[in-house]
């Protein structure tokens, strides 16, 4: 492999000979010309290779190499193990910046073999840590996000600044793929229930979105609905204690009138994996929800009979909109705990109330090949070992017929 232009040079290269040769990770051209000058034109490659390191090898799976190295922003979270995962399966090397705790992320070694899966220590509001995380990259997906405020991030600085940061760097960095995950419903205006002007949490990943545009006008969107699956915080957030108070669950107007359309994590995560090799998918915003929509009152009635905790037992749903004691719980919760558990805090209590609608201009992840999966299956799985009696009813054969939730087309 020639080296420079000065080796090309000296090779004596036929008058109007074109030689294409690797040179600093991109196609260089050379062109010898008449008078003896050597001239040099750069090639953009097709994606996803970038260079001489990124050429496929191997047959396939996670022992190969696909061309893709990707930098997976936020890769501890529910979703980000997911997306590893559906990653490595298919050869890609993974880059997985981290914060905190090396061991919080230990876990994702097993989604590649040995050398593909790569760890890097970065700071959010760093610009030379997220460079340095994504300079080899030809892909990167920012998955971070905060359910709840804390003291060292606000939405705003997590949602709009770090998305913002991070958009921006990866576009002088020259990646090729932008993936951003935001959320259904957000808006500029949401809808407001207990919270003056809405959730704080939806209008920052709305603003996000125009950030994430203004820095990378080809970035791709996901706006997933509430996602469900294995250890997840859906099904386990509405049988938390602290979201569960003297066998009553609170739900404004008991829920009636909201409906939601959770989607499971693989198949949100699949989608984000399709979207890399659609070549028609850079720009666009794609609506991740389920196959099926619910009310959120039946929805909740479900998850109470799997865990044993309805009418039967004394549990009921109740109106929050009529409990004085439930609005200065929340109150007391937000203001005396920092880091509230589970994700309980007045934004997230004024999320349960918004309906998921889906813009009816965006793709969905059945444009991207997905095939959607059904909520009940999960939610059985994931509800039976926290029921009321564990096991017992199950081992003597005893465990009551539990019809699934109505649902709306």
């Amino acid at each position: 492999m020639f080296r420079n232009v000065k080796t090309i040079a000296n090779k004596g290269i036929g008058e109007k000979r074109l030689l294409a040769v690797l040179f600093n990770d991109c196609i260089v051209r050379f062109e010898n010309t008449a008078n003896g000058d050597v001239t040099v034109h750069s090639e953009t490659q097709k994606f996803p290779s970038t260079g001489a390191l990124a050429l496929k090898r191997g047959t396939g799976g996670r022992s190969s190499f696909n061309g893709t190295v990707c930098t997976v922003f936020g890769a501890s979270g529910f979703l980000g193990r997911h997306v590893c995962n559906k990653l490595g399966k298919i050869g890609t090397q993974i880059i997985i910046p981290f914060r905190g705790d090396p061991y919080e992320v230990r876990h994702l070694k097993v989604v590649g073999d040995l050398g593909q899966v790569l760890f890097f220590p970065y700071y959010l509001r760093n610009p030379e840590s997220i460079y340095k995380a994504v300079k080899y990259s030809n892909v990167v997906i920012n998955l971070i996000g905060k359910d709840n405020e804390t003291p060292s991030f606000t939405y705003d600085e997590v949602h709009v600044e770090g998305a913002r940061l991070l958009a921006k760097v990866c576009r002088d960095a020259g990646v090729q793929r932008f993936i951003h995950v935001s959320s259904l419903n957000c808006s500029e205006n949401p809808p407001s229930h207990i919270l003056k002007g809405g959730s704080r949490f939806l209008k920052s990943k709305y603003y996000g979105e125009l950030a994430v545009r203004e820095e990378f006008p080809d970035a791709i969107i996901f706006r997933p609905a509430d996602i469900f699956g294995g250890i997840d915080r859906f099904f386990r957030y509405w049988q938390h204690w602290s979201r569960r108070v003297y066998g009553r669950i609170h739900l404004w107007n008991k829920g009636k009138g909201v409906y939601k359309q959770p989607v499971y994590a693989g198949d949100v995560a699949q989608g984000i994996v399709n979207a890399i090799f659609d070549n028609d998918a850079p720009g666009k915003t794609y609506d991740c929800v389920g196959p099926r929509r619910y009310e959120l009152y039946e929805l909740v009635s479900f998850f109470n009979r799997i865990l044993e905790k309805d009418e039967r037992y004394g549990w009921k749903i109740k109106d929050l909109r009529f409990s004085p004691y439930m609005w200065a719980r929340f109150a007391f919760w937000g203001y005396f705990f920092k880091y509230p558990d589970n994700g309980l805090c007045w934004d997230k209590v004024e999320r349960e109330m918004v309906t998921d609608t889906v813009t009816p201009n965006h793709p969905t992840l059945e444009d991207l090949g997905v095939q959607l999966t059904l909520m009940e299956p999960h939610a059985f799985y994931t509800l039976t070992p926290l029921r009321r009696m564990g096991y017992y009813p199950i081992i003597l054969d005893e465990y009551p017929k539990i019809n699934p939730p109505p649902f709306v087309q």
